[in-house]
C-alpha cells in the first residue's frame, strides 16, 4: 500500500487470507476510518459476519439484497447519522451507499463473476467500481483471491497494482490430492452406478465412515435439463424463449430457466403424438436422489437456486452442515465460492467438461477458477482432503493445471490465446444486444448498425450474430460485439456512443431495444 492504491492478494485456499483482512480492518478502526468488505455471494456473508462479529462485536453492518426494504433504508439512514457504522459487508449493490470517512475497502473473491451487474440497469462490475469509490475517498483497495481473475494478474504483472501472495496453507496443512476418473473408462468397464464412478463412491463411503463431510457439486440446478421424444427427438421448449425447458421434481414441473415460466410435464410427444419420453442429464436435484439411494443413512442437503429461495434457507442449510448435521452437501456454483467447514475432507466434481466446453472466451478461465475454488472446500484443518474430478476429457490441458494447482501455468497459457485474439486485457469490449418482437426487424437493425460501424472499427466489430439462447421473454435477440484497443478505447466508446446515436435516431430502427454492455462477462 505505500507504493499502489490497489493491491492484489493471491492466497491459496485456506492461507489465512481472512485472519489478513481482519488485522488490515482493525489497522483502519484504530485511525477513525470505515472499512468497505465485499463478497461475491450473499451465502458467503453469514459465516463472515459471524467471524467479524467475534473479533470486532457488533461495529458491524450488513447490506445485501436479501434483506428487507426497511432494512436497507434504516442502513443508509444510519450511513448519513453522526454515527455511521464503522464496517459494512455486503455483496455488490454496498458500493452506492454513502461513505463519510472510508478508509479502506476489501474485495474478497475478486475474480467472481457474481460481482458483475447484468439486469437491470445499470451494468457494472463491482471491483471496478470499488476501485473507482476508493479513488473518490483517496483510500485504498485490496483485491483477494486463490485465483485471481486475468485482468488483475495483467494489471499486477504490468505494476499498475501491487502485488503479495501467500502459498502456503495455514498450519502448512497440505494442498488437496486431486484425481481423475475417466467416465468413457469407467462407464465401459461397467464402474459406474448412476452418475457416479466405483472411485467416487469409494472416497464418499470411507468419508462418511470416518465422520467427515463430503461436497458434491454439479453445475445445474434441477432434477434434468431435458425431456426428450425416443420417436423423433422433440424437446419441450418454452413458448417465448428460445431454450429448452428443465424438469424439477419436486414441484413435478418443467422450468424455464431464462424467464421463470412454468410448465405441467407433457405426457406424450408435441411433434408427433409418442407417449414414448425420456429424461436426459442430470442436475442437481437428481443428484441428490442418487446420493440417498447410494448412501441410505446419511444425512444428505442441496443448496441451489431453488433450495435458498426462502430469506432465512440458505442460513439453515449452512448452520447444518457448519455443526454436523448434514453429512454431503449438493450444490451448484454457490458451494464454490469461500466457505470454510472444518470437517470436509471430501469433494466430488461430477461433469468438468461442461464447465470447459462453454463457447465463451473465458470459458477455461472459469472453469478453472470454479475447479480450483470448490476443490480447496475440502481438508482446510488438519489433513489434506481429496477431491475426485468426473470427466470424460481427462487429458484435458485445465484439468493438468487444476491437479497441478498452477495458477500461473494458467496465466501464462490464456494470456497467451487472449494476445493472439485480441480479447482482455489486452482489448476492451462493448457488446450491443439488439431485442425485438419480430426478428425480421431485429435482424435489419443489427445488420445496419453493423455496417456503420465498420467503417471505423473495421475487423474489430463481430457480428452479428444470433446468440445460442435466440428469443427470450418472447423478444428476438441479435448481438454485436465491438473490440475497443486500450490505447484508444476512449475514442472509440464516443464514436460507438455518436453511431448508436444516429442509427436508432431513425424511425425505422427506434422501435428496436438496445442493451449495451461494457466488459461483458
Amino acid at each position: 500500500f505505500e507504493k499502489h492504491e490497489v493491491v492484489l492478494l493471491r492466497g491459496v485456499t485456506s492461507s489465512g487470507k481472512t485472519e489478513l483482512y481482519i488485522t488490515l480492518i482493525l489497522e483502519a478502526l484504530s485511525r477513525g476510518q470505515q472499512v468497505l468488505y465485499l463478497l461475491p455471494e450473499i451465502a458467503l456473508t453469514t459465516q463472515i459476519i459471524a467471524r467479524l462479529r467475534s473479533r470486532l462485536g457488533e461495529t458491524v453492518a450488513v447490506f445485501h439484497s436479501r434483506m428487507a426494504q426497511h432494512e436497507r433504508t434504516a442502513l443508509w439512514m444510519r450511513c448519513t447519522s453522526d454515527t455511521p457504522p464503522r464496517v459494512i459487508v455486503g455483496a455488490r449493490s454496498a458500493i452506492f451507499l454513502p461513505f463519510t470517512r472510508l478508509g479502506l475497502v476489501i474485495v474478497d473473491e475478486e475474480h467472481d463473476p457474481s460481482y458483475k451487474q447484468h439486469e437491470p440497469a445499470p451494468r457494472y462490475h463491482a471491483r471496478d467500481m470499488a476501485i473507482v469509490l476508493a479513488a473518490l475517498h483517496g483510500t485504498k483497495v485490496l483485491l483477494g483471491s486463490a485465483t485471481p481473475s486475468m485482468e488483475s494478474l495483467y494489471n499486477a504483472r504490468s505494476g499498475k497494482y501491487g502485488s503479495v501472495e501467500l502459498l502456503v496453507r495455514y498450519g502448512d496443512v497440505r494442498m488437496p490430492m486431486i484425481t481423475r476418473v475417466d467416465l468413457r473408462d469407467a462407464a465401459k468397464r461397467k464402474l459406474m452406478r448412476g452418475h457416479f464412478s466405483a472411485t467416487l463412491i469409494d472416497h464418499i463411503q470411507q468419508a462418511l465412515d470416518k465422520r467427515e463431510q463430503v461436497i458434491v457439486f454439479q453445475n445445474r440446478r434441477g432434477y434434468v435439463p431435458v425431456w426428450q421424444c425416443e420417436t423423433c427427438d422433440w424437446v419441450p421448449q418454452c413458448d417465448q424463449c428460445d431454450v429448452s425447458l428443465t424438469y424439477h421434481k419436486f414441484q413435478h414441473q418443467l422450468r424455464c430457466h431464462y424467464c421463470g415460466r412454468q410448465y405441467a410435464p407433457p405426457t406424450h410427444c408435441g411433434n408427433c403424438g409418442s407417449s414414448r419420453l425420456r429424461m436426459l442429464g442430470f442436475g442437481t436435484e437428481k443428484i441428490e436422489e442418487e446420493l440417498s439411494e447410494l448412501f441410505t443413512s446419511a444425512r444428505i442437503a442441496r443448496m441451489d437456486q431453488d433450495t435458498t429461495r426462502g430469506r432465512h434457507a440458505l442460513d439453515r442449510i449452512l448452520t447444518a452442515f457448519g455443526q454436523g448435521a448434514v453429512d454431503i452437501l449438493v450444490g451448484t456454483q454457490m458451494v464454490t465460492k469461500g466457505l470454510d467447514f472444518d470437517h470436509v475432507s471430501t469433494v466430488a466434481i461430477l461433469n468438468a467438461d461442461n464447465l470447459m466446453r462453454f463457447p465463451d472466451f473465458r470459458a477455461h478461465e472459469r472453469a478453472f477458477q470454479l475447479m480450483a475454488q470448490v476443490a480447496g472446500r475440502s481438508g482446510r484443518r488438519k489433513t489434506a482432503g481429496t477431491v475426485i474430478i468426473q470427466a470424460q476429457e481427462v487429458q484435458h490441458p485445465i484439468l493438468e493445471l487444476v491437479v497441478h494447482h498452477d495458477v500461473e501455468g494458467m496465466y501464462q497459457r490464456e494470456l497467451e490465446h487472449r494476445r493472439t485474439h485480441g480479447y482482455p486485457p489486452f482489448m476492451r469490449l462493448v457488446q450491443l444486444t439488439l431485442k425485438h418482437r419480430s426478428e425480421e426487424r431485429v435482424a435489419h437493425t443489427a445488420h445496419t448498425l453493423a455496417h456503420a460501424l465498420r467503417p471505423y472499427f473495421g475487423d474489430l466489430v463481430l457480428g452479428p450474430e444470433i446468440p445460442v439462447v435466440s428469443r427470450i421473454r418472447d423478444k428476438h435477440l441479435r448481438r454485436l460485439l465491438v473490440k475497443l484497443p486500450r490505447a484508444t478505447h476512449q475514442a472509440g466508446k464516443e464514436h460507438l456512443r455518436d453511431t448508436i446515436d444516429r442509427v436508432f435516431g431513425d424511425s425505422a430502427h427506434s422501435a428496436v431495444q438496445l442493451v449495451t454492455d461494457v466488459d461483458p462477462l
